[in-house]
């Protein structure tokens, strides 16, 4: 159903059912990611995870998709590590991190980030028992679509289409704060209900996402 092949020296991700669709990559390079990055430690997404607190904290983002957002922290300065259980998602990753550390002016973020295939819920399960082992837990869960919003990109189609969706997130949120040093922070449309039902300590509002955030409980 679905075709990994390179094209322009990149690997590629193909939806031959998906009549108009283009293949898609993970590009870490691409403007929009450096927009992204540009936006510096003010944006959102920088402040959610506490980079104006903390500096060089180590990210785990539990839900990579294409590592847009984790590449982002890196390059501002975080160590991240990407987890992803989607096999295809995982052999973008790591071709976009190949091309990147063989990029000069991508390398310096590229060789702060690990890619891990798993899931985040076995990864998160057998690290609860041993106490928190990331400073930030970072969750980007796919939204379920419920029939009232806009259609999602054709981006998101493909990857809703490919991964069957990420119905199980709310079991995460314990997971992760098991986990958290810091905090957790998951990002939701703006209008999206909290994950699990649970309402955060503290949200970061934009004009299409928020970012909610979750602090431990403190450790004895």
């Amino acid at each position: 159903m679905f075709e990994l092949r390179e094209l322009d020296g990149r690997l590629c991700l193909r939806a031959p059912h998906l009549a108009g669709y283009g293949a898609i990559s993970a590009d870490w390079g691409s403007e929009d990611v450096r927009r992204r990055i540009k936006g510096g430690k003010k944006q959102l997404l920088a402040k959610a995870v506490g980079l104006h607190k903390h500096p060089s904290p180590h990210v785990l983002d539990g839900t990579a998709g294409l590592g847009r957002d984790g590449y982002t922290l890196a390059a501002l300065g975080a160590n991240v590590t990407l987890v992803e259980r989607t096999h295809a998602l995982v052999r973008l990753l790591r071709d976009a991190q190949a091309r990147a550390l063989s990029d000069a002016t991508l390398c310096a973020a590229a060789d702060r980030i690990t890619v891990i295939e798993a899931s985040s819920h076995a990864l998160l399960t057998s690290s609860a028992s041993e106490g928190a082992a990331w400073d930030v837990i970072y969750l980007d869960p796919m939204y379920p679509e419920d029939g009232k919003s806009a259609l999602p990109s054709k981006e998101m189609q493909v990857l809703r289409d490919l991964t069957g969706g990420d119905a199980d997130a709310d079991s995460l949120l314990d997971l992760a704060l098991a986990c958290a040093r810091q905090r957790v922070v998951i990002k939701r449309p703006a209008k999206a209900p909290w994950l699990a039902g649970r309402k955060p300590g503290l949200e970061l509002k934009g004009t299409q996402a928020r970012f909610d955030i979750y602090l431990p409980s403190p450790r004895p």
